[in-house]
């Protein structure tokens, strides 16, 4: 009787002891949500509207891709960035806690999330009083900017590196104008 009672405290003892770990899985679990986000917004030319939209595709964080593009009015992609989830939580603040898959895939959709901000829509570009400095990988084409008065946009690709891009007329692409913190 005593080890049928042993038993029976055992079994009991594994289905509690399993639910409570399904339990904790759930808290620490975060549903990674695919993000599909587009704007519209006058970028290669003041005209007319650019089509900006931004993808978050994936599961794991360190194997989730942020995918940004940019077509013209006439539906042309005018610019394609691939950023690796892996890339943007190796380059974040040391003081925020991304320990956690949880909290990393929190971050990854902020990041998708505020992509589109009105912050980092730039109208101009380059203001005409702007000056080059070496944060200006293309002197060319900061001064175009400053005559064209096209738009730019900002996006981050961490901590300390924003990314500058804006359309250049003479040489019909998107271009990094400005790369800083």
């Amino acid at each position: 009787m005593k080890m049928k009672n042993l038993l029976r405290f055992a079994f009991f003892g594994l289905i509690i002891l399993s639910a409570c770990n399904l339990d904790k899985k759930k808290e620490d679990s975060v549903a990674s949500k695919n993000i599909n986000q587009s704007i519209a917004k006058s970028f290669s030319d003041l005209a007319t509207l650019d089509s900006f939209k931004i993808e978050l595709t994936g599961k794991k964080p360190k194997e989730m891709l942020l995918i940004f593009t940019i077509k013209n009015a006439k539906g042309e992609e005018i610019y394609h960035a691939n950023i690796k989830g892996a890339e943007l939580l190796g380059s974040t603040d040391p003081n925020i806690d991304l320990t956690k898959e949880k909290d990393q895939i929190i971050f990854l959709n902020t990041i998708a999330n505020n992509f589109f901000s009105d912050d980092n829509f730039l109208e101009p570009a380059v203001m005409p009083s702007d000056k080059a400095d070496n944060y200006t990988p293309d002197k060319a084409l900061y001064e175009e900017l400053k005559k064209s008065e096209l738009n730019g946009f900002k996006y981050r690709l961490g901590k300390e590196n924003n990314i500058y891009i804006a359309w250049s007329e003479k040489e019909h692409k998107v271009k990094i104008y400005y790369n800083c913190c």
